[in-house]
């Protein structure tokens, strides 16, 4: 194992959210997250969209899903 290591021999990872300790174990409900916040940030981000891959939109002429005009 790589990393660090709690004196449980529990992994500690970083927090997606917060960038904080948080323990990589069924010991932790919310992993990867540390805590219920930053579960909850993170789905919040993810209602709102927040998380997009950038994308260039089709042009309104391109037959973009219309399987008829295909």
């Amino acid at each position: 194992m790589t990393g660090k290591v709690n004196d449980k021999g529990e992994r500690i990872v970083r927090c997606p959210s917060c960038g904080g300790d948080s323990v990589y174990a069924p010991s932790n409900p919310y992993r990867p997250f540390c805590s219920a916040r930053c579960k909850g940030v993170d789905l919040g981000a993810w209602a709102s969209e927040e998380f997009r891959m950038p994308a260039e939109a089709p042009s309104d002429d391109d037959p973009f899903g219309d399987p008829k005009l295909q």
